[in-house]
């Protein structure tokens, strides 16, 4: 119920990746417009970073060893930081936020088999939303895996992380459009 409509994102925006960045060589996925750009290679690490950071989390909810902090005791706020979050990640938005050095992906090209790397992944992501459903009907609450302060909905997390991915995929498909009208 609550999980089919994650899943069925998750799984369109595997399809994208795989397209869109299937056929590309090793230097193609590596290429970089500058130094103050990421490769497609570094987009897709940095998305498995992130959404691996939550796994955790995720687990100790499971498992009822997650101690909540009080302010996910105010469900306001945890209201609040979830749109705020969900609003800075779209794909839409023009504001380009800096990400927390946890996230950052590696400066080499040392990301071999990098999109494989991400459709297993997101296999990965796939199972762990599907083992949440839940959770997800338990309404529970979880901490940023970058700081403990800043709490919102499980729900909000999946609708984050799914957001997140189409906003780097437009980022990365722009930089492969850049990279196809330099050569």
């Amino acid at each position: 119920m609550y999980t089919q409509e994650f899943t069925r994102r998750l799984d369109e925006l595997t399809l994208k990746f795989k397209k869109v960045f299937g056929k590309l060589n090793e230097r193609e996925i590596h290429w970089k417009l500058n130094a103050d750009t990421w490769s497609i290679a570094q987009n897709l690490e940095h998305l498995i970073l992130i959404n691996e950071s939550f796994f955790p989390m995720i687990n100790r909810l499971r498992n009822k060893d997650y101690k909540k902090p009080f302010i996910a005791k105010l469900g306001f706020l945890v209201k609040f930081f979830g749109k705020a979050i969900l609003k800075s990640v779209q794909p839409n938005s023009s504001k380009k936020t800096k990400t927390f050095s946890i996230w950052k992906p590696s400066e080499e090209n040392a990301s071999k088999d990098i999109l494989a790397r991400f459709i297993e992944h997101q296999e990965k992501l796939k199972q762990k939303i599907l083992d949440s459903e839940d959770l997800l009907k338990q309404n529970a609450v979880i901490s940023s895996p970058a700081n403990p302060k800043i709490v919102y909905k499980l729900d909000a997390a999946f609708k984050i992380i799914l957001a997140h991915e189409e906003r780097h995929f437009q980022q990365a498909k722009k930089l492969l459009e850049i990279q196809k009208s330099n050569l």
